[in-house]
Protein backbone atom coordinates (compact mmCIF):
# COMPACT_ATOMS: atom_id res chain seq x y z
CA UNK A 1 0.00 0.00 0.00
CA UNK A 2 1.38 3.39 -0.99
CA UNK A 3 2.14 5.88 1.73
CA UNK A 4 -0.56 8.54 2.19
CA UNK A 5 0.43 12.17 2.46
CA UNK A 6 -1.47 14.66 4.55
CA UNK A 7 -3.61 17.00 2.53
CA UNK A 8 -2.10 20.46 2.29
CA UNK A 9 -4.28 23.44 3.24
CA UNK A 10 -5.42 25.77 0.47
CA UNK A 11 -3.44 28.97 0.09
CA UNK A 12 -5.61 32.07 0.59
CA UNK A 13 -4.35 35.53 -0.37
CA UNK A 14 -6.33 38.72 0.20
CA UNK A 15 -6.23 41.83 -2.02
CA UNK A 16 -4.10 40.15 -4.73
CA UNK A 17 -3.50 43.37 -6.68
CA UNK A 18 -1.64 44.90 -3.72
CA UNK A 19 1.05 42.23 -4.09
CA UNK A 20 4.28 43.53 -5.61
CA UNK A 21 4.81 40.19 -7.39
CA UNK A 22 1.38 40.34 -9.06
CA UNK A 23 1.93 43.92 -10.20
CA UNK A 24 5.34 43.01 -11.59
CA UNK A 25 3.91 40.01 -13.45
CA UNK A 26 1.14 42.15 -14.97
CA UNK A 27 3.77 44.68 -15.99
CA UNK A 28 5.82 41.96 -17.73
CA UNK A 29 2.73 40.72 -19.64
CA UNK A 30 1.90 44.29 -20.64
CA UNK A 31 5.47 44.78 -21.88
CA UNK A 32 5.28 41.62 -24.00
CA UNK A 33 1.98 42.46 -25.74
CA UNK A 34 2.76 46.17 -26.08
CA UNK A 35 6.10 45.51 -27.78
CA UNK A 36 4.32 43.38 -30.44
CA UNK A 37 1.72 46.01 -31.35
CA UNK A 38 1.50 47.55 -34.80
CA UNK A 39 3.45 47.45 -38.09
CA UNK A 40 6.78 48.17 -36.38
CA UNK A 41 6.08 45.87 -33.43
CA UNK A 42 8.93 43.68 -32.23
CA UNK A 43 8.72 39.98 -33.06
CA UNK A 44 8.73 37.20 -30.48
CA UNK A 45 10.45 33.86 -30.99
CA UNK A 46 8.52 30.99 -29.43
CA UNK A 47 10.08 27.62 -28.69
CA UNK A 48 9.97 24.82 -26.16
CA UNK A 49 13.06 24.09 -24.10
CA UNK A 50 12.51 20.36 -24.63
CA UNK A 51 12.68 20.75 -28.41
CA UNK A 52 10.21 21.13 -31.25
CA UNK A 53 9.66 23.81 -33.85
CA UNK A 54 10.56 27.48 -33.38
CA UNK A 55 8.06 30.09 -34.54
CA UNK A 56 8.45 33.85 -34.96
CA UNK A 57 5.30 35.90 -34.46
CA UNK A 58 3.62 39.04 -33.17
CA UNK A 59 0.14 37.53 -33.43
CA UNK A 60 -1.84 37.48 -30.18
CA UNK A 61 -3.37 34.02 -30.73
CA UNK A 62 0.05 32.40 -31.28
CA UNK A 63 1.67 34.43 -28.50
CA UNK A 64 -0.87 33.72 -25.76
CA UNK A 65 -1.17 30.05 -26.72
CA UNK A 66 2.57 29.59 -26.04
CA UNK A 67 2.75 31.67 -22.84
CA UNK A 68 2.89 29.56 -19.69
CA UNK A 69 0.76 31.54 -17.22
CA UNK A 70 0.42 30.32 -13.61
CA UNK A 71 -1.03 33.18 -11.57
CA UNK A 72 -4.87 33.18 -11.45
CA UNK A 73 -5.14 36.90 -12.29
CA UNK A 74 -3.04 36.50 -15.42
CA UNK A 75 -5.03 33.40 -16.36
CA UNK A 76 -8.24 35.45 -16.21
CA UNK A 77 -6.73 38.12 -18.45
CA UNK A 78 -5.17 35.80 -21.03
CA UNK A 79 -8.23 33.53 -21.18
CA UNK A 80 -10.52 36.52 -21.77
CA UNK A 81 -8.33 37.72 -24.63
CA UNK A 82 -8.08 34.23 -26.14
CA UNK A 83 -11.86 33.83 -26.01
CA UNK A 84 -12.26 37.17 -27.77
CA UNK A 85 -9.76 36.18 -30.47
CA UNK A 86 -11.44 32.79 -30.98
CA UNK A 87 -14.71 34.63 -31.75
CA UNK A 88 -13.42 37.65 -33.72
CA UNK A 89 -9.82 36.76 -34.79
CA UNK A 90 -8.69 40.41 -34.58
CA UNK A 91 -7.82 43.06 -31.95
CA UNK A 92 -6.32 40.60 -29.44
CA UNK A 93 -3.28 42.76 -28.64
CA UNK A 94 -5.53 45.86 -28.39
CA UNK A 95 -7.71 44.07 -25.83
CA UNK A 96 -4.78 42.86 -23.72
CA UNK A 97 -2.99 46.24 -23.70
CA UNK A 98 -6.16 48.19 -22.81
CA UNK A 99 -6.98 45.80 -19.97
CA UNK A 100 -3.46 46.10 -18.50
CA UNK A 101 -3.49 49.89 -18.88
CA UNK A 102 -6.86 50.22 -17.15
CA UNK A 103 -5.82 48.09 -14.17
CA UNK A 104 -2.57 50.03 -13.83
CA UNK A 105 -4.12 53.50 -14.20
CA UNK A 106 -7.12 53.11 -11.88
CA UNK A 107 -4.93 51.65 -9.12
CA UNK A 108 -3.08 54.97 -9.01
CA UNK A 109 -6.31 56.88 -8.25
CA UNK A 110 -6.70 55.24 -4.82
CA UNK A 111 -10.48 54.92 -5.21
CA UNK A 112 -12.32 51.89 -3.83
CA UNK A 113 -12.99 49.08 -6.38
CA UNK A 114 -16.80 49.39 -6.27
CA UNK A 115 -16.63 53.04 -7.35
CA UNK A 116 -14.01 52.31 -10.01
CA UNK A 117 -16.04 49.43 -11.47
CA UNK A 118 -19.24 51.49 -11.59
CA UNK A 119 -17.45 54.37 -13.34
CA UNK A 120 -15.65 52.04 -15.79
CA UNK A 121 -19.03 50.57 -16.79
CA UNK A 122 -20.42 54.09 -17.21
CA UNK A 123 -17.51 55.18 -19.44
CA UNK A 124 -17.72 51.95 -21.45
CA UNK A 125 -21.42 52.63 -22.06
CA UNK A 126 -20.51 56.18 -23.14
CA UNK A 127 -17.96 54.81 -25.65
CA UNK A 128 -20.19 52.10 -27.13
CA UNK A 129 -23.17 54.45 -27.44
CA UNK A 130 -21.02 56.99 -29.29
CA UNK A 131 -19.48 54.37 -31.60
CA UNK A 132 -22.95 53.12 -32.56
CA UNK A 133 -24.35 56.57 -33.44
CA UNK A 134 -24.36 58.18 -36.89
CA UNK A 135 -22.58 61.20 -35.39
CA UNK A 136 -19.49 59.14 -34.49
CA UNK A 137 -16.41 60.79 -35.98
CA UNK A 138 -14.17 57.72 -36.05
CA UNK A 139 -16.26 55.18 -37.94
CA UNK A 140 -16.86 54.83 -41.69
CA UNK A 141 -19.77 53.02 -43.37
CA UNK A 142 -18.69 50.41 -45.93
CA UNK A 143 -20.02 50.84 -49.45
CA UNK A 144 -20.02 47.40 -51.09
CA UNK A 145 -20.33 48.91 -54.57
CA UNK A 146 -16.63 49.77 -54.22
CA UNK A 147 -13.76 47.61 -52.99
CA UNK A 148 -11.59 50.52 -51.82
CA UNK A 149 -12.51 50.46 -48.12
CA UNK A 150 -12.38 46.65 -47.97
CA UNK A 151 -8.93 46.63 -49.60
CA UNK A 152 -7.69 49.20 -47.08
CA UNK A 153 -9.04 47.05 -44.24
CA UNK A 154 -7.27 43.89 -45.47
CA UNK A 155 -4.07 45.81 -46.21
CA UNK A 156 -4.09 47.23 -42.67
CA UNK A 157 -4.27 43.72 -41.19
CA UNK A 158 -1.39 42.46 -43.34
CA UNK A 159 0.75 45.53 -42.62
CA UNK A 160 0.30 45.07 -38.86
CA UNK A 161 2.08 41.67 -38.93
CA UNK A 162 5.76 42.21 -39.79
CA UNK A 163 6.60 38.50 -39.29
CA UNK A 164 4.85 37.85 -42.64
CA UNK A 165 7.95 39.50 -44.20
CA UNK A 166 6.07 41.11 -47.07
CA UNK A 167 7.12 44.02 -49.29
CA UNK A 168 4.63 46.73 -50.21
CA UNK A 169 4.03 45.13 -53.60
CA UNK A 170 3.46 41.73 -51.98
CA UNK A 171 1.03 43.22 -49.44
CA UNK A 172 -1.02 44.74 -52.28
CA UNK A 173 -1.01 41.43 -54.16
CA UNK A 174 -2.08 39.31 -51.16
CA UNK A 175 -4.71 41.91 -50.15
CA UNK A 176 -6.27 41.67 -53.61
CA UNK A 177 -6.24 37.86 -53.46
CA UNK A 178 -7.86 37.76 -50.01
CA UNK A 179 -10.62 40.11 -51.13
CA UNK A 180 -11.15 38.09 -54.32
CA UNK A 181 -11.28 34.85 -52.31
CA UNK A 182 -13.83 36.37 -49.97
CA UNK A 183 -16.02 37.63 -52.83
CA UNK A 184 -16.00 34.13 -54.36
CA UNK A 185 -17.59 32.77 -51.17
CA UNK A 186 -20.65 35.02 -51.56
CA UNK A 187 -23.45 33.19 -53.44
CA UNK A 188 -24.56 34.82 -56.69
CA UNK A 189 -28.24 34.26 -55.94
CA UNK A 190 -28.91 36.23 -52.78
CA UNK A 191 -31.84 35.05 -50.67
CA UNK A 192 -33.29 36.32 -47.40
CA UNK A 193 -30.48 34.60 -45.49
CA UNK A 194 -27.05 34.56 -47.15
CA UNK A 195 -24.88 31.54 -46.35
CA UNK A 196 -21.24 32.28 -47.14
CA UNK A 197 -19.01 29.62 -48.66
CA UNK A 198 -15.46 28.80 -47.61
CA UNK A 199 -11.96 29.81 -48.61
CA UNK A 200 -9.41 26.99 -48.29
CA UNK A 201 -5.78 28.02 -47.80
CA UNK A 202 -3.45 25.68 -49.69
CA UNK A 203 0.24 25.77 -48.65
CA UNK A 204 3.07 26.28 -51.14
CA UNK A 205 6.18 27.06 -49.10
CA UNK A 206 9.51 28.08 -50.56
CA UNK A 207 7.94 29.96 -53.49
CA UNK A 208 7.66 33.67 -54.26
CA UNK A 209 4.77 35.46 -52.52
CA UNK A 210 3.82 37.03 -55.84
CA UNK A 211 3.10 33.51 -57.21
CA UNK A 212 0.13 33.16 -54.85
CA UNK A 213 -3.23 32.91 -56.59
CA UNK A 214 -6.94 32.21 -56.07
CA UNK A 215 -8.90 29.54 -57.93
CA UNK A 216 -12.62 28.71 -57.71
CA UNK A 217 -13.24 25.21 -56.37
CA UNK A 218 -10.93 22.88 -54.47
CA UNK A 219 -7.30 21.93 -55.02
CA UNK A 220 -6.39 18.44 -53.80
CA UNK A 221 -2.65 17.78 -53.64
CA UNK A 222 -1.54 14.58 -55.38
CA UNK A 223 1.70 13.02 -56.50
CA UNK A 224 2.69 13.20 -60.16
CA UNK A 225 2.41 9.39 -60.40
CA UNK A 226 -1.19 9.46 -59.14
CA UNK A 227 -2.13 12.16 -61.65
CA UNK A 228 -0.65 10.16 -64.53
CA UNK A 229 -2.96 7.25 -63.64
CA UNK A 230 -6.08 9.41 -63.85
CA UNK A 231 -7.82 9.18 -67.20
CA UNK A 232 -9.41 12.37 -68.58
CA UNK A 233 -13.22 12.50 -68.70
CA UNK A 234 -14.94 14.14 -71.66
CA UNK A 235 -18.55 15.08 -70.86
CA UNK A 236 -20.71 17.93 -72.04
CA UNK A 237 -22.74 18.06 -68.82
CA UNK A 238 -21.67 17.96 -65.16
CA UNK A 239 -19.82 15.05 -63.56
CA UNK A 240 -21.53 12.78 -61.01
CA UNK A 241 -19.72 12.52 -57.66
CA UNK A 242 -19.81 10.04 -54.77
CA UNK A 243 -18.23 11.15 -51.49
CA UNK A 244 -17.28 8.54 -48.85
CA UNK A 245 -16.38 9.22 -45.23
CA UNK A 246 -16.25 5.46 -44.52
CA UNK A 247 -12.99 3.66 -45.30
CA UNK A 248 -13.01 1.63 -48.52
CA UNK A 249 -9.82 -0.23 -47.57
CA UNK A 250 -11.61 -3.39 -46.37
CA UNK A 251 -10.08 -3.27 -42.89
CA UNK A 252 -12.06 -4.88 -40.08
CA UNK A 253 -11.27 -1.92 -37.84
CA UNK A 254 -13.71 0.14 -39.90
CA UNK A 255 -16.70 -2.20 -39.51
CA UNK A 256 -17.87 -0.50 -36.31
CA UNK A 257 -18.67 -1.93 -32.88
CA UNK A 258 -20.07 -5.40 -32.29
CA UNK A 259 -19.15 -9.04 -32.86
CA UNK A 260 -18.07 -10.29 -36.27
CA UNK A 261 -19.31 -13.87 -36.93
CA UNK A 262 -17.28 -15.75 -39.57
CA UNK A 263 -18.56 -19.00 -41.10
CA UNK A 264 -16.41 -22.14 -41.43
CA UNK A 265 -13.99 -22.01 -44.36
CA UNK A 266 -15.08 -18.47 -45.24
CA UNK A 267 -12.28 -16.12 -46.27
CA UNK A 268 -12.91 -12.83 -44.51
CA UNK A 269 -10.66 -10.92 -46.91
CA UNK A 270 -12.51 -12.28 -49.95
CA UNK A 271 -15.89 -11.54 -48.38
CA UNK A 272 -14.94 -7.91 -47.71
CA UNK A 273 -13.45 -7.55 -51.18
CA UNK A 274 -16.65 -8.95 -52.73
CA UNK A 275 -18.63 -6.35 -50.79
CA UNK A 276 -16.34 -3.56 -52.05
CA UNK A 277 -16.64 -4.79 -55.65
CA UNK A 278 -20.43 -4.95 -55.31
CA UNK A 279 -20.27 -1.34 -54.17
CA UNK A 280 -18.14 -0.58 -57.25
CA UNK A 281 -20.71 -2.23 -59.53
CA UNK A 282 -23.44 -0.03 -58.08
CA UNK A 283 -21.31 3.06 -58.68
CA UNK A 284 -20.84 1.94 -62.31
CA UNK A 285 -24.55 1.27 -62.81
CA UNK A 286 -25.38 4.69 -61.29
CA UNK A 287 -23.03 6.33 -63.86
CA UNK A 288 -20.76 7.89 -61.26
CA UNK A 289 -17.74 9.72 -62.74
CA UNK A 290 -15.76 10.59 -59.62
CA UNK A 291 -15.33 8.77 -56.29
CA UNK A 292 -13.62 10.57 -53.39
CA UNK A 293 -12.89 8.95 -50.04
CA UNK A 294 -11.80 10.58 -46.78
CA UNK A 295 -9.70 7.51 -45.96
CA UNK A 296 -8.19 4.69 -48.07
CA UNK A 297 -9.60 2.92 -51.15
CA UNK A 298 -8.62 -0.75 -51.67
CA UNK A 299 -6.26 -1.17 -54.69
CA UNK A 300 -8.59 -3.78 -56.25
CA UNK A 301 -11.56 -1.39 -56.03
CA UNK A 302 -9.40 1.39 -57.49
CA UNK A 303 -8.46 -0.84 -60.42
CA UNK A 304 -12.09 -1.90 -60.94
CA UNK A 305 -13.25 1.75 -61.00
CA UNK A 306 -10.42 2.73 -63.35
CA UNK A 307 -11.41 -0.03 -65.79
CA UNK A 308 -14.85 1.58 -65.95
CA UNK A 309 -13.35 5.05 -66.42
CA UNK A 310 -14.28 6.25 -62.92
CA UNK A 311 -11.72 8.49 -61.22
CA UNK A 312 -10.97 7.41 -57.64
CA UNK A 313 -9.23 9.74 -55.17
CA UNK A 314 -8.53 8.64 -51.60
CA UNK A 315 -6.96 10.11 -48.46
CA UNK A 316 -8.58 13.54 -48.99
CA UNK A 317 -8.67 14.02 -45.19
CA UNK A 318 -11.33 15.18 -42.77
CA UNK A 319 -10.54 18.89 -43.27
CA UNK A 320 -11.73 18.82 -46.89
CA UNK A 321 -14.92 16.82 -46.31
CA UNK A 322 -17.15 19.77 -45.49
CA UNK A 323 -15.86 21.94 -48.40
CA UNK A 324 -16.27 18.93 -50.75
CA UNK A 325 -19.83 18.47 -49.55
CA UNK A 326 -20.50 22.16 -50.21
CA UNK A 327 -18.89 22.13 -53.66
CA UNK A 328 -20.46 18.90 -54.92
CA UNK A 329 -23.75 18.85 -53.05
CA UNK A 330 -23.06 15.18 -52.20
CA UNK A 331 -23.93 13.65 -48.83
CA UNK A 332 -20.93 11.86 -47.28
CA UNK A 333 -21.58 8.08 -47.35
CA UNK A 334 -20.78 6.30 -44.09
CA UNK A 335 -21.38 2.63 -44.92
CA UNK A 336 -20.64 0.00 -47.56
CA UNK A 337 -24.29 -0.89 -48.09
CA UNK A 338 -26.65 0.23 -50.84
CA UNK A 339 -26.25 3.89 -51.80
CA UNK A 340 -29.27 6.21 -52.02
CA UNK A 341 -29.43 8.18 -55.30
CA UNK A 342 -29.89 11.36 -53.25
CA UNK A 343 -26.38 10.90 -51.79
CA UNK A 344 -24.68 11.73 -55.09
CA UNK A 345 -23.51 15.20 -56.06
CA UNK A 346 -21.95 16.82 -59.09
CA UNK A 347 -19.20 19.17 -60.26
CA UNK A 348 -18.90 21.25 -63.39
CA UNK A 349 -15.47 19.97 -64.42
CA UNK A 350 -12.16 18.65 -63.14
CA UNK A 351 -8.60 19.07 -64.31
CA UNK A 352 -5.01 18.77 -63.18
CA UNK A 353 -2.74 21.67 -62.28
CA UNK A 354 0.87 22.26 -61.27
CA UNK A 355 2.07 25.11 -59.06
CA UNK A 356 5.72 25.24 -58.14
CA UNK A 357 6.86 21.71 -57.34
CA UNK A 358 3.38 20.47 -56.36
CA UNK A 359 0.71 18.75 -58.44
CA UNK A 360 -3.00 19.20 -57.78
CA UNK A 361 -6.34 17.78 -58.77
CA UNK A 362 -8.62 20.80 -59.40
CA UNK A 363 -12.34 20.39 -58.76
CA UNK A 364 -14.38 23.12 -60.49
CA UNK A 365 -17.85 23.61 -58.95
CA UNK A 366 -21.18 24.43 -60.59
CA UNK A 367 -21.66 27.37 -58.20
CA UNK A 368 -18.56 29.23 -57.04
CA UNK A 369 -18.99 29.48 -53.26
CA UNK A 370 -15.82 27.57 -52.33
CA UNK A 371 -12.39 28.65 -53.51
CA UNK A 372 -8.74 27.76 -52.92
CA UNK A 373 -6.21 30.41 -51.92
CA UNK A 374 -2.85 29.03 -53.01
CA UNK A 375 -0.57 30.81 -50.55
CA UNK A 376 3.18 31.11 -51.12
CA UNK A 377 5.95 32.44 -48.90
CA UNK A 378 9.72 32.12 -48.64
CA UNK A 379 10.00 29.86 -45.58
CA UNK A 380 7.93 27.89 -43.08
CA UNK A 381 7.89 30.52 -40.31
CA UNK A 382 6.85 33.39 -42.59
CA UNK A 383 4.23 31.16 -44.24
CA UNK A 384 2.70 30.15 -40.89
CA UNK A 385 2.35 33.80 -39.85
CA UNK A 386 0.94 34.75 -43.26
CA UNK A 387 -1.62 31.92 -43.10
CA UNK A 388 -2.77 33.06 -39.66
CA UNK A 389 -3.02 36.66 -40.88
CA UNK A 390 -4.96 35.67 -44.02
CA UNK A 391 -7.42 33.69 -41.89
CA UNK A 392 -7.86 36.77 -39.68
CA UNK A 393 -8.48 38.99 -42.72
CA UNK A 394 -11.05 36.58 -44.20
CA UNK A 395 -12.89 36.41 -40.86
CA UNK A 396 -12.82 40.21 -40.52
CA UNK A 397 -14.41 40.54 -43.98
CA UNK A 398 -17.16 38.14 -42.88
CA UNK A 399 -17.78 40.27 -39.78
CA UNK A 400 -17.82 43.41 -41.93
CA UNK A 401 -20.47 42.07 -44.28
CA UNK A 402 -22.70 41.44 -41.24
CA UNK A 403 -22.03 44.90 -39.80
CA UNK A 404 -20.84 47.15 -42.66
CA UNK A 405 -18.74 49.59 -40.65
CA UNK A 406 -15.02 50.12 -40.07
CA UNK A 407 -13.11 52.19 -37.53
CA UNK A 408 -10.16 54.49 -38.15
CA UNK A 409 -6.89 52.69 -37.40
CA UNK A 410 -3.38 53.79 -36.56
CA UNK A 411 -4.43 54.88 -33.05
CA UNK A 412 -6.84 57.56 -34.27
CA UNK A 413 -9.98 55.86 -32.90
CA UNK A 414 -8.37 55.61 -29.45
CA UNK A 415 -7.28 59.28 -29.26
CA UNK A 416 -10.59 60.44 -30.78
CA UNK A 417 -12.54 58.46 -28.17
CA UNK A 418 -10.33 59.86 -25.40
CA UNK A 419 -11.05 63.42 -26.59
CA UNK A 420 -14.79 62.68 -26.72
CA UNK A 421 -14.87 61.24 -23.16
CA UNK A 422 -12.88 64.18 -21.76
CA UNK A 423 -15.21 66.65 -23.45
CA UNK A 424 -18.32 64.89 -22.13
CA UNK A 425 -17.12 64.42 -18.54
CA UNK A 426 -15.41 67.79 -18.07
CA UNK A 427 -17.23 70.22 -20.39
CA UNK A 428 -20.73 68.71 -20.56
CA UNK A 429 -21.27 66.83 -17.27
CA UNK A 430 -24.94 67.86 -17.28
CA UNK A 431 -25.51 65.69 -20.39
CA UNK A 432 -24.50 62.54 -18.50
CA UNK A 433 -26.99 60.50 -16.41
CA UNK A 434 -26.87 61.35 -12.70
CA UNK A 435 -25.88 58.70 -10.15
CA UNK A 436 -25.62 59.01 -6.38
CA UNK A 437 -22.90 56.34 -6.21
CA UNK A 438 -20.04 58.69 -7.10
CA UNK A 439 -19.06 62.36 -7.11
CA UNK A 440 -18.15 64.54 -10.08
CA UNK A 441 -14.53 64.59 -8.91
CA UNK A 442 -14.41 60.78 -8.87
CA UNK A 443 -15.94 60.66 -12.35
CA UNK A 444 -13.32 63.03 -13.74
CA UNK A 445 -10.52 61.13 -11.98
CA UNK A 446 -11.51 57.78 -13.49
CA UNK A 447 -12.32 59.40 -16.86
CA UNK A 448 -8.74 60.70 -17.03
CA UNK A 449 -7.40 57.22 -16.17
CA UNK A 450 -9.68 55.69 -18.83
CA UNK A 451 -8.61 58.23 -21.49
CA UNK A 452 -4.95 57.75 -20.60
CA UNK A 453 -5.36 53.99 -21.07
CA UNK A 454 -6.81 54.57 -24.56
CA UNK A 455 -4.08 57.04 -25.51
CA UNK A 456 -1.40 54.63 -24.29
CA UNK A 457 -2.57 52.16 -26.95
CA UNK A 458 -1.95 54.79 -29.64
CA UNK A 459 1.46 55.40 -28.05
CA UNK A 460 2.18 51.65 -28.19
CA UNK A 461 2.40 51.91 -32.00
CA UNK A 462 5.63 53.87 -31.61
CA UNK A 463 8.59 51.56 -30.90
CA UNK A 464 11.57 53.71 -31.94
CA UNK A 465 11.50 56.43 -29.29
CA UNK A 466 9.34 58.85 -31.28
CA UNK A 467 6.74 61.17 -29.78
CA UNK A 468 2.95 60.96 -30.16
CA UNK A 469 0.87 64.08 -30.78
CA UNK A 470 -2.85 64.67 -31.15
CA UNK A 471 -4.54 67.48 -33.05
CA UNK A 472 -7.13 69.58 -31.21
CA UNK A 473 -9.74 69.55 -33.94
CA UNK A 474 -10.32 65.93 -34.93
CA UNK A 475 -8.56 64.17 -32.05
CA UNK A 476 -6.38 62.08 -34.40
CA UNK A 477 -2.92 60.79 -33.55
CA UNK A 478 0.32 61.96 -35.21
CA UNK A 479 3.84 60.59 -34.86
CA UNK A 480 7.17 62.47 -34.97
CA UNK A 481 10.75 61.27 -34.70
CA UNK A 482 12.52 61.18 -31.36
CA UNK A 483 15.02 63.93 -32.26
CA UNK A 484 12.39 66.53 -33.28
CA UNK A 485 12.74 69.94 -31.57
CA UNK A 486 10.17 70.82 -28.90
CA UNK A 487 9.09 74.09 -30.54
CA UNK A 488 8.64 73.76 -34.30
CA UNK A 489 6.33 74.50 -37.17
CA UNK A 490 4.59 71.12 -36.97
CA UNK A 491 3.30 70.99 -40.58
CA UNK A 492 6.96 70.82 -41.68
CA UNK A 493 7.49 67.65 -39.63
CA UNK A 494 4.10 65.95 -40.00
CA UNK A 495 2.54 64.49 -43.12
CA UNK A 496 -0.65 62.58 -42.35
CA UNK A 497 -2.31 61.30 -39.19
CA UNK A 498 -2.14 57.68 -38.05
CA UNK A 499 -5.14 56.54 -40.09
CA UNK A 500 -4.10 58.58 -43.14
CA UNK A 501 -7.32 60.59 -43.33
CA UNK A 502 -6.10 64.01 -42.14
CA UNK A 503 -3.34 66.10 -43.70
CA UNK A 504 -0.98 68.38 -41.78
CA UNK A 505 -1.60 71.08 -44.38
CA UNK A 506 -4.93 71.89 -42.74
CA UNK A 507 -5.07 74.61 -40.10
CA UNK A 508 -4.55 72.42 -37.04
CA UNK A 509 -3.06 72.80 -33.58
CA UNK A 510 -1.19 69.91 -31.98
CA UNK A 511 -0.16 68.94 -28.46
CA UNK A 512 1.87 66.06 -27.03
CA UNK A 513 -0.33 63.22 -25.76
CA UNK A 514 1.70 63.03 -22.54
CA UNK A 515 1.33 66.75 -21.81
CA UNK A 516 -1.62 68.56 -20.20
CA UNK A 517 -4.72 67.68 -22.18
CA UNK A 518 -6.91 70.29 -23.84
CA UNK A 519 -10.59 69.45 -23.66
CA UNK A 520 -12.47 69.92 -26.93
CA UNK A 521 -15.30 68.30 -28.88
CA UNK A 522 -13.63 66.22 -31.65
CA UNK A 523 -15.05 66.71 -35.15
CA UNK A 524 -15.46 64.35 -38.09
CA UNK A 525 -12.44 64.63 -40.38
CA UNK A 526 -13.99 64.21 -43.82
CA UNK A 527 -17.45 63.63 -45.31
CA UNK A 528 -18.17 59.97 -46.12
CA UNK A 529 -18.07 60.63 -49.87
CA UNK A 530 -14.48 61.88 -49.63
CA UNK A 531 -13.51 58.91 -47.46
CA UNK A 532 -14.53 56.45 -50.19
CA UNK A 533 -11.96 57.95 -52.59
CA UNK A 534 -9.05 57.70 -50.12
CA UNK A 535 -6.48 55.07 -51.15
CA UNK A 536 -4.15 54.41 -48.23
CA UNK A 537 -6.25 54.46 -45.09
CA UNK A 538 -5.39 52.40 -42.03
CA UNK A 539 -8.62 50.82 -40.78
CA UNK A 540 -9.82 48.45 -38.05
CA UNK A 541 -12.71 46.00 -37.91
CA UNK A 542 -15.65 47.70 -36.18
CA UNK A 543 -17.15 44.54 -34.69
CA UNK A 544 -13.83 43.12 -33.42
CA UNK A 545 -12.62 46.39 -31.88
CA UNK A 546 -15.97 47.12 -30.21
CA UNK A 547 -15.93 43.64 -28.67
CA UNK A 548 -12.28 44.08 -27.66
CA UNK A 549 -13.15 47.34 -25.88
CA UNK A 550 -15.96 45.65 -23.97
CA UNK A 551 -13.87 42.57 -23.07
CA UNK A 552 -10.95 44.72 -21.87
CA UNK A 553 -13.09 46.86 -19.56
CA UNK A 554 -15.15 43.94 -18.22
CA UNK A 555 -12.02 41.84 -17.58
CA UNK A 556 -10.31 44.77 -15.82
CA UNK A 557 -13.41 45.21 -13.65
CA UNK A 558 -13.43 41.50 -12.79
CA UNK A 559 -9.77 41.58 -11.76
CA UNK A 560 -10.22 44.81 -9.76
CA UNK A 561 -13.15 43.23 -7.93
CA UNK A 562 -11.10 40.26 -6.68
CA UNK A 563 -10.77 40.31 -2.90
CA UNK A 564 -9.27 36.84 -2.39
CA UNK A 565 -7.40 34.26 -4.43
CA UNK A 566 -7.71 30.72 -3.07
CA UNK A 567 -5.32 28.13 -4.52
CA UNK A 568 -5.49 24.40 -3.89
CA UNK A 569 -1.88 23.20 -3.51
CA UNK A 570 -2.68 19.45 -3.53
Amino acid sequence: MSRLEAKKPSLCKSEPLTSERVRDTLSVLKGIVTSCYGPSGRLKQLHNGLGGCVSTTSHSSALLAHLSVTHPILKILTTSVQNHVSCFSDCGLFTAILCCNLIENVQRTGLIPTTVIKLNKHLLSLCTSYLKTEACGCRIPVDFSSTQILLCLVRSILTSKPACMLTRKEIDHISTLILRAFLLTIPEKAEDRIVLGKSIIVPLKGQRVIDSTVLPGILIEMSEVQLMKILPIKKSDSLKVALFRASLSGDLSDTGEGTVVIGYRVSLENAVLDQLLNLGRQLVSDHVDLVMCQKVIHPSLKQFLSMHRIIAIDRVGVALMEPLRTVTGAQPIGSLGSISPSSYGSVKDLCTAKFGFKHFFHLIPNEKTVCSLLLCNRNDTAWDELKLTCETALHVLQLTIKEPLVLLGGGCTETHLAAYIRHKTFNEPESLPKDDGYTQTELQLIAEAFCSALESIAGSLEHDGGEILTDMKYGHVWSVQADSPSVVNWPDFLSRCGCGLCSSQEELNWSFVRSTQHRFAPQTCLPHGAVGSANNLTLDCFTAKLSGLQVAVETANLILDLSYVIEDKN
